[in-house]
């Protein structure tokens, strides 16, 4: 749905799967200060919401999804994922338990299909799942909160391409973005933050374990320094070159009002991790977010990410 707040002044409408909320207010780098330090929100009311109310819910979702939710407390965000039976990953939830239901917030044109999946799950236990149209994700830099569709608090706005550039620079994968059919959970750096690696069984579970304590993940995710004298960001889905062969596509880029050009990429795990590459074209610096050594029980170090300022 078209969010109401597309209609301010200054507001100036995103393109593909954000177009139904603001890419910018009129000045990008001023949106990206104000809210690194906390003084502006970001509408993501594109975003859909799912509820999963009854007494069943935690339980149950923590039977389907690769997240510990049995435990969840009221008020504590976290991140889970439903993987396919070869592991590899179809929906990416971000989640909050209100004490009563389950509010989780999808990519846009997703929740039709999680719900459909959810629905088909159920069997007997005691639990329902519906889509929720009055509600809209408001976001900070750093954390996200519902609010009913076309409040913004009272706070000052920043369009999504701000927050999108605080997003690759925290590392942060966006599923259809930086993944594909093919992505699994160690490839783009979701242990931890949203797969639970001694939850017990769920669909998926046993690609998760085989990469952990025997392999590597094929490929890896990588933060991206691109050249600042190129005027163009590559876009989705070019290709990325290193000693004239393509060993992978970027995924998400943006203009960061300090580091400047940045995106995130998945490359083959075997490039090395000092190699200069060009992302559709564009020269690109490294970053390493995913090691080539992950798996074998080799953790991603939770300092090596980035922490907004």
């Amino acid at each position: 749905m078209r969010s109401p707040l597309l209609d301010l002044p200054g507001a100036v409408a995103a393109d593909g799967v954000d177009a139904d909320v603001a890419a910018h207010y009129g000045d990008l780098f001023a949106e990206q200060r104000a809210l690194v330090k906390g003084e502006a929100v970001v509408d993501r009311s594109n975003r859909e919401i799912v509820r999963i109310a009854g007494v069943d819910r935690l339980k149950w979702l923590n039977d389907l999804t690769s997240q510990k939710l049995d435990t969840l407390q009221p008020g504590e965000w976290t991140q889970t994922l439903i993987l396919d039976l070869q592991g590899r990953v179809e929906h990416h939830m971000t989640l909050v338990d209100d004490g009563e239901a389950v509010l989780a917030h999808v990519e846009p044109g997703t929740s039709e299909a999680l719900i459909d999946y959810l629905d088909r799950m159920r069997f007997m236990l005691r639990v329902e799942v519906s889509g929720v149209d009055d509600l809209a994700v408001l976001s900070t830099a750093t954390e996200d909160f519902y609010v009913p569709r076309g409040d913004h608090q009272g706070k000052p706005l920043a369009g999504i391409w701000a927050y999108e550039a605080f997003r690759i620079e925290q590392y942060r994968p966006r599923l259809g973005f930086d993944t594909d059919h093919k992505t699994i959970p160690h490839e783009v750096g979701w242990i931890g933050s949203a797969v639970h690696l001694t939850k017990g069984c769920y669909r998926g579970q046993e690609t998760v374990a085989r990469v952990h304590n025997l392999g590597h993940p094929p490929r890896r995710l990588v933060f991206l320094h691109l050249d600042g004298s190129v005027d163009t960001l590559p876009p989705h889905g070019a290709p990325v070159i290193f000693e004239n062969q393509e060993i992978g596509t970027v995924g998400s880029s943006a203009r960061h009002y300090e580091l400047g050009p940045i995106a995130l990429a998945v490359v083959k795990r075997t490039v090395p991790v000092d190699a200069t590459l060009l992302a559709g074209g564009v020269a690109a610096a490294q970053e390493v977010i995913v090691p080539p050594d992950a798996g074998r029980n080799v953790q991603i170090d939770p300092s090596l990410r980035r922490r907004i300022r």
